[in-house]
């Protein structure tokens, strides 16, 4: 099959988020247009004239397209996401087409990695305790020691067990950061499948309860898929030492919200660090506001200084590849959904 030509390609791009920062700058428009001067290439910085635009578009650098607006863009070959979940993508029209999909993998792997290893510090040093008793100027040693239990007392990490829910570029990382500090690593993957030189122990997720029974860290970074809806609920929870602890930074959906607050509002487990919820933003009403073992960041684990930088650097290499007929980074399996 012959490669597309730039000087016959539309390139479309369009993302609008309430978060300033997840909206693609006029330099990554600017960088592919010097780089292809002959493609046309055009940005809209909202939704206004999406419809309009898409039916001679090749290409879209995006992160949603509605069924009803697929049909508009009969031309499309390939959706490149800035983000890297693509579950709003997997409808079966666009399963169902040939439209190459790809996702930005890899692009907030070292952010979401030190993210992740702060939260866990966090955590085991009682950082929001003592925030809490700061906020009120207030010595809090002997209170943050005296703990409703021990469990919720400042550990050390050396020696804790930590389980991987999903073990990705994400996962991989985290566990490249945590076994410095003298954790044991544990995986819990699709297939049981994984890099063993990072984990101890690589399990499927059908034995994912009998190894949660051994966790003391908890980390989700595993996909959005309909198989990973709801992933943790009140038997996954049930399972879980009333010392260990929760962190979330793949997506609310994994977590059902409800169970969770119930186990924490029980002290069933020691806490839960989170910054994805199944409602984004998190309404003002949540009861997770409110309880004092719950550390809650705004979905900015993934937040980074360097984020368009190496937007801009991924979809440039997959631009060259697309125009030479190689295989494209980051393709997503339509039938996984990831």
């Amino acid at each position: 099959m012959k490669a597309p030509s730039p000087s016959e390609t539309k390139l479309l791009i369009c993302v609008w988020h309430a978060f300033t920062h997840w909206r693609p700058p006029a330099a990554l428009a600017g960088s592919i247009r010097r780089r292809w001067p002959e493609m046309k290439v055009v940005h809209l910085s909202t939704f206004e004239h999406f419809e309009r635009e898409l039916p001679d578009t090749d290409i879209l650098v995006g992160w949603s397209l509605k069924p009803e607006q697929l049909r508009l863009a009969r031309k499309l070959k390939w959706i490149h996401s800035t983000a890297v979940g693509v579950g709003q993508l997997m409808y079966p029209e666009l399963r169902a087409s040939n439209i190459a999909v790809t996702n930005a993998s890899g692009v907030h792997t070292i952010p979401m990695a030190e993210h992740t290893l702060g939260m866990l510090i966090a955590l085991a040093r009682r950082f929001p305790a003592a925030w809490r008793a700061q906020s009120e100027a207030r010595w809090a040693q002997q209170d943050i020691w005296d703990a409703r239990d021990a469990s919720g007392r400042p550990r050390e990490l050396a020696g804790q067990t930590l389980v991987l829910v999903g073990f990705g570029a994400i996962g991989r990382e985290v566990a490249r950061r945590a076994r410095p500090l003298g954790m044991r690593i544990w995986a819990v993957t699709r297939t049981g499948q994984g890099d063993a030189a990072l984990a101890e122990r690589i399990l499927p997720v059908a034995q994912l309860e009998d190894v949660l029974h051994q966790a003391d860290f908890v980390i989700l970074a595993a996909p959005q898929t309909t198989e990973t809806h709801h992933l943790i609920g009140p038997r996954q929870l049930a399972a879980m030492k009333p010392s260990a602890f929760l962190i979330n930074v793949a997506r609310g959906s994994l977590v059902d919200e409800a169970a969770l607050i119930d186990t924490l509002q029980r002290r069933a487990i020691a806490g839960a660090a989170l910054d994805v919820t199944e409602c984004e933003p998190l309404p003002p009403d949540s009861l997770l506001w409110k309880l004092d073992n719950v550390f809650i960041t705004p979905h900015i684990s993934a937040v980074s200084e360097f984020l368009w930088d190496r937007q801009t650097e991924l979809l440039l290499d997959n631009l060259e590849r697309w125009f030479s007929g190689r295989e494209l980074l980051n393709e997503v399996d339509l039938a996984r959904g990831y």
